[in-house]
């Protein structure tokens, strides 16, 4: 982020990301997420949020499947998840770090880590910068994002 207001607009998507996790239904084995896919004019593109289809679906996948692959706004897109996107999943699944990186999106907001405790060496931040895509972290929202995953009891600690 380059300036306060940039921030601040990161901020208002985050918040709407966070409007759209507390639509999942709860999983007692799931978080809650919300992400959005801004284009570089300021629009919204997609949004989803985890379970929107299906039990196993992701935020980060709902939004995805909502923007054609070739899609020339997603080479400057700005995604925002309310979790750090996933690096594990079921062979059938496609982890949502890498499909963000499949995506050609150049910027990842996040608000919140996924907990230590949960997913053991989730590296999503450290995969997405380590390819060259930028990652913000909003930490100051993270209690939001947390409040909304209240029905989880193995939240943990933030790595």
């Amino acid at each position: 982020m380059t300036t306060d207001n940039d921030r601040l607009r990161a901020e208002q998507w985050m918040r709407h990301a966070i409007e759209l996790s507390a639509r999942c239904q709860p999983s007692p084995g799931a978080y809650s997420v919300g992400a959005v896919i801004v284009g570089a004019d300021g629009t919204e593109l997609a949004a989803g949020y985890s379970r929107e289809e299906h039990p196993r679906e992701h935020a980060e996948e709902a939004a995805l499947r909502k923007v054609p692959t070739d899609d020339p706004r997603l080479k400057t897109a700005v995604l925002y998840s309310t979790l750090e996107p996933c690096t594990q999943r079921s062979a059938d699944r496609t982890p949502c770090t890498y499909r963000v990186m499949e995506a050609g999106i150049p910027h990842v907001v996040i608000a919140w880590r996924e907990p230590a405790g949960f997913v053991e060496d989730c590296t999503g931040v450290e995969e997405l910068r380590a390819a060259g895509v930028t990652v913000t972290e909003l930490p100051e929202l993270a209690d939001q994002v947390r409040a909304v995953n209240e029905h989880l009891p193995h939240l943990g600690e933030t790595r």
